[in-house]
């Protein structure tokens, strides 16, 4: 027996096939021993045709190894036929697609930040049972998530932008206070409204940066997320000095602020959290790798409920007849802060390489704040029940403006890139 012909054995073998000496395949042209198939090419691309005096030349060629592993992989895959190779791929599809599916669950936030809204407003019992006490686990999960798709390289990389974390305290509490005080005394002059509901606007400008603003922040920009953090926690912390001298200036009355409890706060809602994903992320990755793709979408939900709790709770004050002249200058407040955010940031950082980005994240800084914590001190601080209406409507207002501002750069984010 030739070398080739013991080749050719050799190969087809390995693919699976048993060779009789005196019985072919289909659709293959015969020879005397062996039998290959119709659609059959050269490497350099010359169809074989069944005579033998090519058939030879070929088998006789330093390329004959190529050729028969080329013709019987061939044959072994047209063999399986499309129902079979789609049975072997389908379950990969099905698992990619669903991954697909849970990672992308956060391009529906606002939708259903919107939803949760109309639901609270039509049936507040849907909200009612998630009590302030559920706030702070609520949003030191979303402060896990953040740690768990962050790593502490990020964070030291954050504190080499001293510049933006400066930016943006004055945003928090330099813009955002005046801009409390504008539309506090617009509230009085221009609208007629008592001053408990000007006092409550003034109230709301005075606190510190939101830790929605952080999410927010990781969903367009993930690189600046830990920039965001730092931002959120210097504001936290120096808010139990900031935060009382500022509404004294503001309102003309000192407020005690429970330093204690906003330590606590700081450590359950952001420091506490975020160090538990990034240990987790840097010591059990492959634990991260599987709970990552249900994080999305648990964010969601856990951020609706924190929307919509609030206004379902204070329906009755929201609903009141002042209620709409409250709502207009809320939303005429998040707007601007919002805007000036970007703007200022833009003149600030116009030579910086990634000025987009600190852009979009110092708006959500400036825009958004923790209207929760706002809420809760008119609550316990003032006797009129009207102070604590606009926090109520700017946790709504600034969650809604935040996260739409999420989906509006996230899209256009993808079409430059595109």
């Amino acid at each position: 027996m030739s070398a080739s012909i013991k080749l050719l054995h050799f190969q087809q073998y390995n693919q699976g096939f048993k060779i009789h000496h005196h019985q072919s395949l289909p659709c293959f042209h015969q020879y005397p021993l062996v039998s290959l198939p119709n659609k059959c090419f050269h490497s350099s691309g010359e169809r074989l045709v069944g005579s033998s005096s090519t058939l030879q030349s070929t088998l006789s060629s330093g390329n004959s190894r190529l050729l028969v592993t080329r013709c019987i992989s061939k044959e072994f895959s047209e063999s399986l036929g499309p129902t079979d190779s789609e049975s072997l791929e389908n379950p990969k599809q099905k698992e990619n697609s669903l991954l697909t599916i849970l990672k992308e669950a956060s391009s529906f936030l606002p939708h259903v930040v919107l939803a949760s809204t109309i639901l609270a407003l039509i049936y507040p019992p849907s909200f009612t049972w998630f009590t302030n006490r559920y706030y702070a686990p609520a949003l030191g999960f979303l402060m896990f998530a953040v740690g768990v798709n962050s790593s502490e390289k990020d964070f030291l990389e954050a504190f080499k932008k001293p510049a933006a974390i400066f930016a943006g305290y004055i945003g928090q509490f330099a813009v955002k206070p005046l801009l409390g005080y504008l539309f506090g005394t617009i509230a009085m002059t221009l609208f007629g409204l008592p001053t408990s509901l000007a006092a409550g606007i003034m109230l709301t400008s005075c606190v510190s940066g939101a830790q929605l603003s952080n999410y927010a922040t990781f969903l367009t920009d993930p690189q600046m997320a830990p920039l965001s953090i730092v931002m959120t926690a210097l504001s936290t912390a120096t808010a139990v000095f900031i935060t009382p001298i500022l509404t004294l200036l503001l309102i003309g009355k000192k407020l005690p602020v429970d330093v204690k409890g906003m330590v606590s706060n700081i450590l359950q809602i952001v420091v506490a959290p975020v160090a538990s994903g990034l240990l987790l992320n840097r010591f059990f990755p492959q634990i991260c790798n599987t709970i990552r793709p249900l994080l999305p979408p648990l964010s969601v939900f856990v951020t609706a409920l924190c929307v919509g709790a609030p206004l379902a709770i204070n329906i009755d004050s929201l609903v009141s007849p002042s209620g709409m002249s409250v709502l207009f200058l809320v939303i005429a407040f998040h707007l601007s802060a919002f805007i000036l955010g970007y703007l200022l940031s833009g003149l600030a950082f116009h030579k910086a390489p990634d000025v987009k980005a600190l852009q979009r994240t110092l708006s959500y800084e400036t825009g958004m704040q923790s209207s929760l914590l706002a809420l809760a001190l008119a609550n316990k601080f003032f006797q009129d029940p009207l102070v604590g209406v606009p926090p109520a409507i700017s946790v709504v207002i600034m969650s809604l403006m935040g996260f739409s501002l999420v989906m509006l750069w996230t899209k256009k984010k993808e079409t430059v890139m595109e």
